[in-house]
């Protein structure tokens, strides 16, 4: 057995009974809520889901990194660029979580000098496992997983999200206006990496979002290894691992990849009075 799957079988393990803790959690009922900067919202849950993975991860793995969007979210850029890292979200889709809905998902990625090598994201009230190693394939619960084959832009379902930040959102909206008039239809999960999965497993045909690596360094790599093309709307910054750079995340189906991206580019031109 690679190294690699060592690893990615270790992380699936350890996603899903962080999984069956956050359920057990919400079950119990009695969460105790809070806000990160004001506005985004933080629950005991996450903090318990955290300090499990994390544990874990330090025991069976010392000498590795953690980046983890509860515990460490201001790593420095160079230590995420060297040496095993792993890439930590203990709940993806917190408001979900707290408003007992069921796209919710723990992320845990494994990445080597900035390039991920597995990745799982284990959705608990979904009862779904996707796991992804690279230049292996990815898997649904165990069975291959494969990107649709959408092929027109005008037929694709398309998903996104929106940053906490209300000042943000304005320029988004006006985005998104032009996707709904060029696509079938428009899909707002509200867990990033559930979005990228389900590029991955064809429920959508793509998606574009700026994100923290947390949100999608497992499941862009999953994606990929379903089929989907990934890449960003601008340049990656000298110094910054594409795997790890957030801003302007796109994944789709390599039918209607580039027109997705040509469309999005625009609108970002046209938006910024660019010619």
């Amino acid at each position: 057995m690679s190294q690699s799957q060592v690893i990615l079988d270790f992380a699936t393990d350890l996603a899903r009974r962080a999984g069956a803790l956050i359920s057990a959690e919400r079950e119990r009922g009695g969460l105790t809520l809070s806000y990160k900067d004001g506005i985004e919202l933080l629950t005991s849950a996450d903090l318990k889901s955290d300090q499990l993975i994390r544990s874990e991860l330090s025991a069976a793995f010392p000498g590795h990194r953690i980046l983890s969007e509860e515990s460490s979210p201001t790593m420095p850029q160079e230590e995420r660029n060297e040496g095993p890292l792993w890439i930590v979200d203990p709940i993806d889709g917190t408001v979900n979580f707290a408003y007992g809905q069921a796209a919710v998902a723990v992320s845990i990625a494994f990445a080597v000098d900035g390039v991920v090598q597995a990745g799982v994201v284990h959705s608990p009230f979904l009862q779904e496992t996707y796991c992804g190693r690279r230049g292996a394939g990815a898997t649904l619960n165990g069975l291959p997983l494969h990107t649709g084959d959408c092929a027109e832009l005008g037929r694709a379902l398309i998903g996104t999200g929106f940053p906490y930040e209300r000042q943000e959102r304005p320029p988004l909206v006006q985005r998104l206006a032009r996707v709904l008039m060029h696509c079938r239809d428009f899909r707002r999960i509200g867990s990033a990496a559930l979005d990228l999965c389900w590029v991955a497993a064809g429920r959508l045909d793509g998606f574009y979002e700026t994100l923290k690596p947390w949100d999608f360094a497992a499941a862009c790599l999953i994606a990929r290894e379903a089929g989907a093309r990934t890449g960003h709307l601008g340049p990656v910054p000298r110094g910054v691992p594409a795997d790890l750079y957030g801003i302007d995340v796109v994944a789709a189906g390599p039918g209607i990849y580039d027109d997705l991206v040509a469309l999005l580019c625009s609108h970002s031109a046209s938006e910024e009075g660019q010619p």
